[in-house]
């Protein structure tokens, strides 16, 4: 797509960033015009690409042909802004985008093709089943549901993922397990559905940087976006440094000796 130029009524967009391709990913109406549910959608993703910037500045610094995949990558929105934004730009480097939806991949690589976007790649599977052929510089997942954030972290520590960004959504895997320990010595924790619902988001994520700590990796959690535009808006950004933590190892340990429960995420724990 030839149109690089945004129209100056579109203050949101980035310096250089394709009009037609916002228009072509319905982020912005065919006059290029955005409405609320659009304008939230880009404004998340474009602040996660800005979150995301050390991290993709590391892989291109490290690597001549740095790779990113994308998983539960849904419409592709996030794949597409990053190649619009920094593959593309930076002319080398390959972004793999895995949703289990064919239709969605198969109109993802429509577009890629349509746009020019020739190291782009498109994988129709579930996270756990995706064949992808070595390292992987930099691992997203954005509102991968469930128990998917944990098949992309389990997919990170495969492929040796130096990065990892997670913005984890819906997860009922541990709230499930919860529901039927009402003898336990902490179940006003969790009583109320409610209330265990919001504990074993809260918790699960908390295993999951434990987890990824107990991996090597520096974790930092921070907010995505003010929760009037998500209340999914927790953001693990991790890094790693080293092959295992055994303190982290000995904490999340701990930790999971004081639940009548966990995630399969850390059944080897």
């Amino acid at each position: 797509m030839a149109s690089k130029k945004s129209s100056p009524a579109i203050t949101e967009l980035w310096p250089g960033q394709s009009v037609e391709l916002l228009k072509a990913l319905h982020i912005l109406t065919r006059d290029g015009a955005l409405n609320a549910d659009s304008r939230r959608k880009l404004k998340q993703v474009l602040h996660l690409v800005q979150l995301l910037r050390p991290s993709l500045d590391s892989i291109f610094a490290a690597k001549e042909a740095p790779v990113l995949a994308d998983l539960g990558a849904g419409k592709s929105y996030l794949a597409f802004i990053l190649y619009d934004l920094v593959f593309g730009p930076n002319g080398r480097g390959e972004i793999i985008a895995i949703e289990s939806r064919p239709e969605l991949m198969a109109s993802a690589r429509a577009l890629a093709a349509q746009s020019h976007f020739d190291r782009m790649r498109f994988v129709a599977a579930p996270i756990a089943d995706a064949r992808v052929e070595g390292a992987v510089d930099m691992v997203t997942a954005l509102h991968a549901c469930d128990t998917a954030t944990d098949d992309a972290i389990k997919f990170a520590l495969k492929h040796e993922a130096k990065h990892i960004a997670l913005v984890p959504c819906c997860q009922a895997e541990l709230s499930q397990l919860l529901s039927g320990t009402g003898s336990h010595e902490l179940h006003q924790l969790w009583r109320h559905p409610i209330q265990r619902r919001g504990f074993a988001s809260h918790l699960t994520n908390v295993i999951r940087g434990l987890y990824l700590e107990a991996h090597g990796y520096k974790v930092r959690v921070t907010e995505l976006v003010g929760f009037e535009h998500s209340m999914k808006n927790e953001l693990i950004i991790a890094e790693r440094h080293q092959l295992s933590n055994a303190q982290a190892r000995g904490e999340l340990a701990t930790l999971l000796k004081r639940l009548p429960a966990r995630p399969a995420l850390v059944a080897d724990i």
